[in-house]
């Protein structure tokens, strides 16, 4: 017996978003995230951001390889940067207006990445501090064009830094 899974009402409509996954072993790999095309939360498709924010454990990601479309499931926990050419952090309400501060970071691998981050808290309470009690464990930097997506619990130091 077929079953017709084109008229399934729990079907969700997902887009590929580029992406450059670092692992805590040091490897990287180029892939693809599957993001809704609407978001739960704002207007417009949903945000990698939002995918590696909602829940704990794996996610799915396409990787890059030619000849073959491979899926494979990645921890978050073992995440510690995902690099994405769109900036879609500047999707976020509030993004326009949020206090702007320079940074660098020490990751866990060794790594130090350079870039902004935006603090969404009122004035007097936009401090680089505030940024770093925020509950995502996924946070944005916009280094130059490529915006990073950090997983704070790689992150080692962190440090403001004047305006480049």
């Amino acid at each position: 017996m077929a079953t017709n899974y084109a008229a399934s009402e729990f079907r969700v409509e997902k887009e590929r978003i580029d992406a450059v996954i670092t692992l805590s072993n040091r490897d990287s790999t180029q892939g693809h995230f599957f993001v809704a095309r609407a978001s739960e939360h704002d207007s417009g498709p949903e945000r990698v951001g939002e995918l590696l924010n909602a829940e704990p454990g794996f996610f799915p990601f396409e990787l890059r390889d030619p000849g073959s479309n491979r899926t494979v499931l990645y921890n978050r926990r073992h995440v510690v940067m995902v690099a994405l050419s769109e900036n879609e952090a500047s999707r976020i309400p509030g993004y326009d207006v949020a206090t702007e501060r320079f940074v660098t970071a020490l990751l866990s691998n060794g790594d130090r990445v350079a870039g902004a981050v935006r603090v969404y808290r009122p004035e007097g309470r936009d401090r680089l501090s505030d940024w770093g009690r925020s509950t995502d464990i996924f946070r944005y930097i916009q280094a130059g064009r490529t915006t990073l997506l950090v997983n704070i619990a790689h992150v080692i130091e962190i440090s403001e830094v004047p305006k480049p």
